[in-house]
């Protein structure tokens, strides 16, 4: 570097590192992306020092290193730049002459252009920042490095993350995805541009799940790339912030897996347009988005580069090694082997290969035009009106160099201002692309601009809108549960049984007298229930009350005829009143029953419902009582029993119904009648089945506690009924009485197990035994009281004839001298005569 020149220290891509790469071997052009840039640095060094308005009669020069693409590599090489700035001691080193050591000090750098990627900048800034040395990066855009606490001498001419995040943040808004999974490769470019994205989405009112971070490494590159691919299919849109050989090997597992379609991948602009990612793979990336900062291809460049030869770019230590792999050829006769294909080197560049600029070539020029011109303003200000370097520029101090660099504004080599924020960042200005497929011809065609706001136009238009959602919206009726640690996906839980809707994320019970609707979304009241008139349950009981009731009148009305008659009153004539009236009671509750609950309804219930059947019970066991008395009596002795006169019978009789009466009358003292609505006896699992039962507030038990001592009654008049089984010939009344017991007996044992097992339904059997019981007890009266009056000689005996055929048998065997005797004790208003003589009809 002549006098009067300066050095800028540049970390170039990787070119031809040696030593251990752990990355396997990839289809990837990591040479011919460093040799552009490299190319583009000397291109811009070359067009700033032949520029008279730029830095005249200063020349810049340039000491360029290899990165390797490792920090740790570039951290080594970045010392080389900061030599000159560490004072040796070197006092204690003498000449073989004992003259002291002639040192050459190293050229001192005053600026640093690179790295490209973050982790390496990062790495770097560290230490320049140290020793005061401004820097510049064309490619790394980590929203680390835009620290200004930790990173202060850091500038860069591409926007940070921040601004990408924002623009693929606006471009999930735009498409209306509310789910995207998110992809990193290690280091401060992928974490922290994932983190800055999740951070804009969440701003936005977007919805991101955790990043699957720790995706790259050196082991296991294969099975940990399906898990990741696996790991995704959770959602559709994937957003990426990998290097390129970690992106290539995601698209690779996807394939593996049958997933090519699945995916919308959003790359971001370490994917941008290249080539080498979707190599082979176009089929899962088809329809990709990816992002890359505004960029043109420079036309000059293209010109310098293709000009290259070996003959006119020997400063370039690369160049050769570049031109063999490009070429396929050796520059050398002695390393060609005998029979080899490979061919001494004679071409030149784009006319016997291929070339295509690389992305970054832009940003390399206006980076190095960014420190030429912060060091052409710093000039102009410190050494006014001086040809070359003044005192005050040397040695340039970092500080004030990076002052002026933070204010410099040109119109770059594409025509694109360059600038820088407070924090060293560009603005940003991004192009969109989508990878397509038009007539088997893969390529990327822009689709947007990002400057501060979207510009989408969307393949298709609007209405072929891919769409990303982790969750579907749940259907009316349904509740979110939602997936811990992901706020944008749930469950759908249907709010089952009597549960409705309340909100988006709670299911809630309805009140005891409601249902949900169909859909579950709000309650409705249940249907109210009654026995209907028109229900079989109904029916039935009602025609055999109403043909009851018919007969019963008619053995009143026949009773009352033939009221004075002798059969009449051997039959019992007050006792058969007070039964049939039992009888009318019986069939007349029938229609109580049936008829719609109110509070006269519940009332009259709870009265007649065993009324009825007491009285009728009650006259029916007096009219059995009687008879066995008498006859057990006559088997002793001649003598009458007592109590069997008609009084005495009624007033047994009463007595026995009085009871019930005062059961009653508690009962009413005790829990007023009401009518209620149960919604517990027809609650099924299906609220659809769900019914109310309107109806009078008597339980079951309080029911079997009413009937209660009716039962007893008709217990204790079957016992009698079987007592007297073996009564004279002569009295056949005790038989029909035995048939009626024995028959309400069966009908009350098949009753009981029905009307429990109907307890479920609002038609309960209750009338149904009532009718059937008293229909046997009356058809029975009817028959031996009927039979009689209407002409059947000898077809009933009265207790009174029966005792009086006992005397006469008695006289017979001589147990007794009188008969007389003893139809005068017993009162009996007729004379003995033989069986063959009775004829009351």
């Amino acid at each position: 570097m002549p006098p009067g020149g300066f050095a800028a220290g540049a970390g170039a891509e990787r070119l031809a590192c040696r030593g251990p790469w752990r990355l396997p071997a990839l289809p990837k052009r990591k040479k011919e992306k460093g040799i552009h840039r490299l190319e583009a640095m000397l291109f811009a060094l070359d067009r700033i020092n032949n520029d008279p308005e730029l830095l005249p009669n200063i020349t810049l020069g340039a000491r360029i290193l290899d990165t390797c693409s490792r920090d740790t590599h570039a951290l080594e090489q970045s010392l080389t730049f900061v030599q000159a700035l560490i004072e040796k001691d070197s006092t204690e080193v003498r000449c073989v002459n004992g003259g002291p050591p002639i040192i050459t000090k190293p050229e001192r750098v005053v600026g640093v252009i690179g790295a490209s990627g973050s982790s390496v900048s990062i790495m770097v800034a560290n230490i320049l920042r140290l020793f005061k040395i401004p820097q510049i990066s064309y490619a790394s855009t980590a929203p680390d490095l835009s620290d200004n606490s930790r990173y202060d001498f850091f500038s860069r001419v591409v926007p940070s993350d921040t601004y990408q995040a924002q623009a693929m943040v606006d471009i999930v808004k735009a498409l209306k995805w509310n789910y995207v999974s998110t992809l990193a490769s290690e280091g401060s470019y992928g974490e922290s541009g994932v983190e800055a994205f999740i951070q804009k989405s969440r701003e936005d009112g977007e919805r991101v799940p955790p990043w699957d971070g720790g995706a790259g490494g050196t082991w296991g590159w294969r099975g940990k790339c399906s898990r990741v691919s696996r790991s995704l299919l959770v959602g559709w849109r994937v957003t990426t912030y990998c290097c390129c050989s970690l992106r290539r090997r995601v698209l690779e597992a996807a394939k593996r897996a049958n997933q090519t379609g699945h995916f919308i991948w959003m790359g971001s602009d370490s994917w941008g347009s290249k080539i080498s990612p979707v190599l082979h793979l176009e089929e899962v990336a088809e329809g990709s988005v990816t992002i890359l900062p505004k960029r043109v291809s420079v036309k000059g460049f293209d010109r310098y580069f293709s000009s290259r030869t070996l003959d006119n770019n020997r400063r370039n230590i690369w160049f050769a090694e570049f031109w063999e792999e490009n070429f396929h050829c050796k520059l050398s006769r002695h390393a060609l082997k005998k029979g080899s294909s490979i061919k001494k080197c004679t071409k030149r560049i784009g006319q016997d290969s291929s070339y295509e600029q690389e992305g970054k070539v832009q940003f390399v020029i206006d980076a190095v035009y960014a420190m030429g011109h912060a060091l052409h303003n710093m000039h102009k200000s410190l050494c006014p009106g001086k040809v070359g370097l003044c005192p005050k520029m040397d040695p340039v101090d970092g500080v004030e160099l990076l002052k002026y660099i933070r204010n410099v504004n040109f119109s770059g080599i594409a025509g694109t201002p360059v600038t820088f924020n407070e924090n060293g960042d560009a603005p940003g200005r991004y192009d969109i692309y989508q990878y397509q497929i038009r007539n088997a011809t893969a390529e990327y065609k822009v689709i947007g601009q990002w400057t501060d706001h979207l510009h989408l136009k969307w393949p298709g238009g609007g209405r072929q809108l891919p769409s990303s959602i982790c969750s579907l919206p749940c259907k009316p009726g349904e509740r979110k549960k939602m997936v811990k640690g992901i706020p944008c996906c749930w469950h759908c839980e249907r709010c089952d049984g009597y549960q409705y809707q309340l909100d988006e994320f709670h299911c809630k019970r309805c009140h005891f007298n409601e249902r949900p609707n169909e859909n579950h979304t709000s309650c409705t009241p249940i249907p109210i229930i009654k026995l209907e008139w028109s229900s079989p349950w109904a029916v039935v009981p009602v025609f055999i009350a109403i043909v009851g009731i018919i007969a019963t009148l008619f053995v009143v009305v026949t009773f009352v005829r033939y009221n004075d008659t002798p059969i009449v009153k051997a039959s019992g004539r007050e006792l058969s009143y007070v039964l049939l009236t039992g009888i009318f009671l019986c069939y007349a509750t029938t229609f109580l029953m049936i008829a719609e609950p109110d509070l006269s309804t519940c009332s009259l219930r709870r009265i007649f419902l065993g009324l009825g059947m007491s009285i009728s019970y009650a006259a029916l066991l007096t009219k059995t009582n009687r008879i066995y008395r008498i006859f057990e009596q006559g088997k002793k002795s001649v003598s009458a029993p007592r109590f069997i006169s008609p009084a005495s019978q009624l007033v047994i009789t009463f007595s026995l119904i009085s009871l019930q009466l005062v059961g009653v009358c508690i009962w009413f003292i005790v829990d007023p009648s009401h009518s209620v609505i149960d919604y517990e006896d027809q609650r099924t699992t299906n609220p659809h089945f769900a019914r109310g039962i309107l109806k009078c507030d008597i339980s079951d038990l309080s029911l079997i506690c009413l009937l209660g001592y009716s039962m007893l009654l008709m217990v204790t008049c079957t016992v009698y009924a079987i007592k007297t089984r073996g009564v004279p010939e002569t009295f056949n009344e005790a038989k029909p009485i035995g048939f009626t017991m024995y028959t309400t007996c069966i009908v009350w044992l098949a009753f009981i197990p029905i009307f429990f097992g109907t307890s479920q339904s609002a038609e309960k059997p209750v009338c149904l035994p009532f009718s059937l019981s008293i229909s046997c007890l009356g058809g029975c009266r009817a028959r031996c009281a009927g039979g009689s009056l209407c002409g059947h000689p000898g077809s009933e005996a009265s207790p009174d004839e029966a005792l009086c055929s006992n005397a006469n048998k008695q006289e017979q065997r001589g147990k007794i001298k009188n008969k007389t005797n003893l139809m005068n004790e017993t009162k009996i208003p007729f004379a003995c005569l033989p069986r063959r003589e009775l004829h009351f009809c």
